[in-house]
């Protein structure tokens, strides 16, 4: 494969000389999202051609998603008995969840490379790799729009920008439930809804710093009900860091807020996760080392269109210590695996995170996180489908597992609410902090 090293791109002529080349491994050997084309050696991976790229026949938008692997059966299952004999091609953190609780259990199926996006955004994913760069040591991203900056990335600060900018729609509303059981397993289900525009994914993009705007108010149980966060999440954060504010209805007030970012705890989560943990990460990557180590071939979380479905009640998911196993699925893909450290001089509660990415989409599907003695704390999975609406791959549920406590937080059951709507339309007047207090005073 060649590639022109971005160092060496140094001007519009050289920009236009390395063009062909990039265009040339981008329709061969790999993707536009710089994904391997090609299956692996055994044939247990296949090709990508193109993943899905329109609805089944009778799906409207906001209906649940119809499974399209539906007659796919169980190649074999993953347990504390045959750990050893899958090990190399599972994660610390899934090795720890199997020893640890003798009811999980990883059912794997056939892989499908179902991952999507639209064309221009595949266009723009090419156009940007030879344009992207990082800027301010790595704190944000300069010469690209609409899709990931670095479809093959140099260093593991481009890997997460990709995470942190790949498509996922131009707008989405959406109700979901969140659940943080008890090493028991009872819940109460906090019902949130979620309004997000992505200034940055519109067609040509944005000039303006503007990555995303979000809007999360709490609707159910009653005790925490009218609870409002606002966020205006850039791309710089070092030129202009992320902007919040949030909503009491005690005191019907709209206050900034300053610590809706890095380890404060994530709203609603009992402390079980990060406010940097949502979406699996978010936000400023500026207190980590970040070191690319390559791809692998793992087993991971894909294509949860079971655990998606709208014939399954939040009983029939939720159980003590972990989701009901029965309902995932794991598939054999590969992944760019990205290990994080923290910085001399600053703090954060995880000391270090290995994050892993699935490479036709850069959706982060799995993290194991580590406290500050260097021990395996918490295990996050993003359970994905293809949104074939869109077509986008995205997040059905996100789940971490906090191995010292027995507890876990999961956020995105859908299964009883009406779907996500990527056809909402907004404009950045409805993410002022004016209409965060209209939106308090409903």
């Amino acid at each position: 494969m060649t590639r022109i090293p971005r160092a060496l791109i140094g001007g519009v002529a050289a920009i236009l000389a390395a063009a062909p080349a990039l265009a040339q491994d981008f329709s061969g050997e790999l993707t536009p999202y710089g994904a391997i084309r090609a299956g692996n050696a055994d044939g247990t991976i296949p090709a990508w051609t193109g993943g899905i790229t329109s609805p089944p026949a009778g799906y409207s938008p906001g209906d649940h998603h119809p499974d399209p692997y539906a007659s796919d059966s169980v190649l074999f299952t993953i347990n504390a008995g045959n750990l050893a004999q899958y090990a190399d091609r599972l994660t610390p953190g899934h090795q720890a969840m199997l020893q640890q609780y003798p009811t999980f259990f990883m059912n794997v199926y056939p892989t499908q490379r179902s991952a999507a996006a639209p064309q221009r955004i595949y266009d723009a994913a090419i156009r940007n790799a030879s344009t992207a760069q990082l800027i301010e040591d790595g704190n944000g991203v300069s010469g690209a729009r609409e899709a990931i900056p670095f479809p093959v990335p140099d260093n593991g600060l481009e890997a997460i920008w990709n995470h942190i900018l790949r498509y996922r729609g131009e707008s989405v509303a959406q109700r979901v439930g969140q659940a943080n059981p008890t090493a028991g397993g009872a819940y109460t289900m906090i019902m949130i809804q979620q309004d997000v525009l992505f200034p940055y994914a519109q067609p040509g993009g944005t000039d303006g710093n503007i990555v995303l705007y979000f809007l999360q108010e709490t609707v159910a149980p009653a005790r925490l009900a009218g609870e409002i966060l606002l966020v205006h999440e850039t791309i710089n954060q070092v030129a202009e860091p992320r902007s919040a504010w949030t909503y009491n209805p005690g005191q019907r007030r709209v206050r900034r807020a300053p610590n809706i970012a890095y380890d404060n705890p994530g709203t609603a989560s009992d402390g079980l996760r990060t406010s940097d943990n949502l979406d699996i990460f978010n936000g400023a990557p500026d207190r980590y080392n970040w070191e690319l180590q390559g791809r692998r071939e793992m087993y991971v979380p894909y294509n949860a269109y079971q655990l998606h479905s709208d014939s399954l009640q939040y009983d029939d998911i939720i159980m003590a210590g972990h989701l009901n196993p029965e309902h995932l699925r794991y598939e054999l893909h590969r992944v760019w695996v990205v290990d994080a450290t923290l910085k001399d001089g600053t703090s954060h509660i995880y000391s270090r995170r290995t994050f892993y990415f699935d490479e036709d989409s850069w959706q982060i599907v799995a993290v194991d996180h580590y406290d500050s003695r260097g021990q395996l704390w918490r295990v996050a999975e993003s359970h994905g489908i293809n949104y074939y609406e869109v077509p986008v791959f995205w997040t059905t549920m996100d789940v971490i597992y906090d191995l010292q406590s027995g507890r876990y937080t999961a956020i995105g059951f859908d299964n009883q609410e009406r779907m996500y709507d990527f056809s909402a339309t907004f404009d950045p007047g409805d993410f002022s902090p004016d209409s965060l207090r209209r939106a308090g005073r409903r």
